[in-house]
């Protein structure tokens, strides 16, 4: 479905000056873009999104929206999220077009988030939705329909386009280009984790305006070019979550309730759950049984439909296997190098080894042909298989994973 919004007399945003020295350096910045300023952004009917969207029409760009329709229904995903999308497209008179994704995100996320619970894992979707719903099929699309070769979107994270000189002792020099994933100068919006699956073709073809500036300056800039999204709260969970009204109830809906044991490591029997896909690694609130100290969960067996809970001291672990790894920013290494992790989104980077394994099969068959054993310099507490780690040096992300079980 395609929007073309009728131009009106209203004033444009082209006639205001940004209010913040970062948001001027960012439309500098886009102007000095190298290649054809065409492009379509990605619209989730959010402030970023919306903001990314008037700072390229600021810019000169000539744009055009695009919305995926993922869910039918209440959410940023769904409905509400479209309302708005087609707003800012009309308020910067811009068209805009929905794609309906509603089969591929319930083939590539729900079913798979659902399998993940149902194996006793706790998946991230996100990353995987940013690899198998969102960036390539909204490039192929943007490509086939409307003649262009990129996309924007309002993700804070940065792109670094780098030669690297790959030639040995005694043979010609030899240079390969790279771009590279970065952080996102806000550290508290930073993004970049849900990013390390992308490959080097989208990141080529992927612009992210926000990278360079504050979450605090989004608003400021959104509120004074009179964006309808400038003061719209911010989704505070999983889309999944935020159209159910819960994970619990998201799973409800798939996975009947399944009786099965709480126990400790030695096999003691403490109480009893409805379903594992209700627990995850680290879990201390909502066990529903009593003990003479506070009890996590360490472990979930899906073959025995049990969870097993232990005291915080024997929670912690000092390595974990990580597959299906993608490196984004640099070659894969060889040998053994010292990486910062972050295991999840909010959580802060550790220092870590990282020694290269031979890819299973399933790494194989996944297309991400790279796996590794993380040894940390301290013990983590709550190391979650399906969740990812993501490698680290200072800014720049070289690449990542998915948590295995042992």
């Amino acid at each position: 479905m395609t929007i073309t919004p009728k131009k009106t007399s209203c004033l444009s945003i082209r006639q205001k000056a940004l209010t913040t020295p970062e948001g001027q350096e960012v439309l500098e910045r886009l102007k000095e873009v190298r290649g054809d300023h065409e492009i379509a952004v990605g619209l989730s009917g959010g402030v970023d999104s919306s903001l990314t969207a008037a700072l390229l029409v600021e810019a000169g760009w000539k744009v055009e929206g695009i919305t995926l329709w993922l869910m039918s229904g209440k959410g940023s995903c769904c409905s509400d999220g479209l309302i708005d999308a087609a707003g800012i497209c009309k308020q910067l008179q811009i068209p805009h077009h929905i794609i309906d994704a509603r089969e591929n995100f319930k083939k590539e996320i729900i079913e798979s988030v659902v399998s993940g619970y149902k194996e006793g894992i706790t998946p991230l979707p996100c990353s995987k939705c940013n690899r198998f719903v969102k960036f390539s099929p909204m490039l192929e699309w943007s490509k086939k329909k409307l003649g262009l070769d990129r996309i924007a979107t309002g993700h804070y994270a940065r792109i670094r386009y780098v030669q690297e000189d790959t030639s040995k002792e005694n043979n010609p020099k030899q240079l390969i280009t790279r771009h590279q994933l970065l952080r996102g100068l806000d550290e508290t919006k930073d993004q970049s984790y849900f990013l390390y699956d992308l490959s080097q073709e989208v990141l080529g073809k992927v612009v992210f305006p926000l990278g360079e500036i504050r979450k605090s300056d989004t608003r400021k800039e959104a509120s004074h070019l009179n964006l309808r999204t400038a003061t719209k709260p911010e989704s505070q969970d999983l889309c999944l979550a935020e159209h159910h009204g819960s994970m619990k109830a998201f799973l409800d809906n798939y996975l009947p309730d399944k009786e099965g044991e709480i126990i400790l490591e030695d096999g003691q029997i403490l109480g009893h759950h409805d379903g594992i896909e209700h627990f995850t690694i680290g879990q201390r609130k909502g066990l529903g049984i009593a003990w003479e100290e506070p009890l996590y969960v360490i472990e979930i067996e899906s073959s025995t439909n049990r969870v097993i809970v232990a005291p915080r001291s024997e929670a912690s672990r000092k390595d974990c296997l990580v597959g299906e790894i993608n490196w984004v920013s640099i070659e894969p290494p060889k040998k053994e190098i010292e990486v910062e992790v972050q295991l999840r989104y909010r959580s802060k980077p550790v220092l870590a080894t990282l020694a290269p394994l031979e890819p299973s099969l399933k790494d194989i068959e996944n297309k991400r042909p790279y796996r590794c054993n993380l040894t940390f310099q301290l013990e983590q507490f709550s190391i979650t298989p399906g969740q990812a780690a993501v490698f680290y040096e200072g800014e720049v992300l070289l690449g990542g994973g998915i948590i295995e079980k042992k």
